[in-house]
């Protein structure tokens, strides 16, 4: 009976804390920490790093799965003349020894999701004050990693477990809550009817007399009409409505696919809050993904897309709902939109 009611407890335990997980996005000095709704957290340095970063990942839940990886230059950016870096790291201006036969290692690249390999390493970092180089430039600051790591600790609920990497106590791996259930977003018709060219005519049309009925302050040559077949019996329509100097805000309708025209304007809001406090948020550089039937926007931070949010939308019969947010907000040329930290995912 005993062995029952402490199953019990502990299945409760588990539902108790693994029914809500908030995503975040936090700074701590040099680091920058994201967990999405899947307690899956990644953290990596920032500012004057020269192209030398170091990043940790780790799921949620009582399994060891977590990896560490440093590189010089990202996957596209290597200076290929640069000295391979595992033999000249130094931690404070001292050699830092790694047992390679736990990592893999190229030239520019090291990474490991081995836990004893990762523990250690940490352990002789997570007080120090730089990694560096001793041949070459780069310099990951560790000013902020410790905030970091108890970050993730607490977010997946660790602090006082054998599993903590800065918080260690004597509770099992089991009392760490598992990641939440993925939550999904049903995709009504995967293959709706295309458009006939009398639909596809209609509906420019449509969309011409919208564009031109909307008080919208991009210059005319550069507003364009995109029409989608959404469904059986609705269509999206886009047009490009306001300009800064990298993004253009979209007007988004979905619209019956016969006449006369029903339409209903899209307004896009988050199931949760981010940094920014607003859950609103605008059509920016929208498109829309016929291979996967979804709307995406894509905010650039500045020019050359190093920053920013990035969203994915499926219409669900009713309304577009979000099964992907990603948002980089350190503008550093390290990351590309397609592996900006996740705060949102779905299945």
């Amino acid at each position: 009976m005993l062995l029952r009611k402490e199953s019990l407890f502990l299945f409760l335990f588990f539902i108790a804390n693994s029914a809500f997980a908030a995503a975040a996005q936090k700074s701590f000095s040099d680091w920058q920490v994201t967990c999405n709704n899947q307690n899956f957290c990644s953290a990596r340095n920032t500012g004057l790093h020269q192209g030398l970063v170091m990043t940790l990942t780790r799921s949620a839940g009582a399994h060891t799965d977590a990896a560490l990886r440093i590189d010089l230059g990202n996957m596209t950016s290597t200076d290929m003349k640069a000295p391979p870096i595992a033999p000249h790291l130094l931690v404070d201006g001292e050699p830092l020894m790694l047992d390679l036969t736990k990592w893999q290692v190229t030239p520019h690249h090291l990474k490991t999701g081995d836990a004893d390999a990762i523990n250690g390493f940490l352990d002789k970092v997570v007080n120090a004050g730089a990694i560096t180089l001793k041949e070459g430039k780069g310099n990951i600051s560790l000013s902020g990693l410790k905030a970091s790591l108890l970050f993730i600790d607490s977010q997946q609920q660790r602090v006082g477990s054998e599993t903590a990497w800065v918080k260690k106590g004597d509770e099992p791996p089991l009392s760490v809550p598992p990641a939440p259930p993925l939550k999904a977003v049903k995709l009504t018709n995967p293959t709706p009817t295309p458009l006939t060219q009398e639909e596809l005519n209609d509906l420019m049309d449509y969309g011409t007399w919208r564009m031109s009925s909307s008080q919208c302050s991009l210059d005319p040559a550069r507003r364009e009409v995109r029409v989608f077949a959404l469904s059986d019996d609705k269509a999206l329509l886009m047009i490009g409505c306001e300009a800064g100097a990298y993004n253009i805000v979209d007007l988004a309708w979905v619209v019956s696919r016969q006449k006369p025209f029903a339409a209903r304007q899209i307004r896009l809001k988050l199931p949760f809050t981010p940094g920014s406090g607003n859950t609103e948020l605008e059509l920016m550089n929208a498109g829309y993904d016929e291979t996967n039937k979804e709307l995406t926007t894509l905010a650039k931070g500045r020019g050359i897309g190093d920053c920013g949010v990035a969203t994915r939308w499926r219409f669900d019969g009713q309304r577009f709902r979000l099964v992907r947010y990603a948002e980089e907000p350190t503008c550093d040329e390290w990351n590309s939109s397609a592996s900006w930290p996740t705060l949102w995912v779905t299945k």
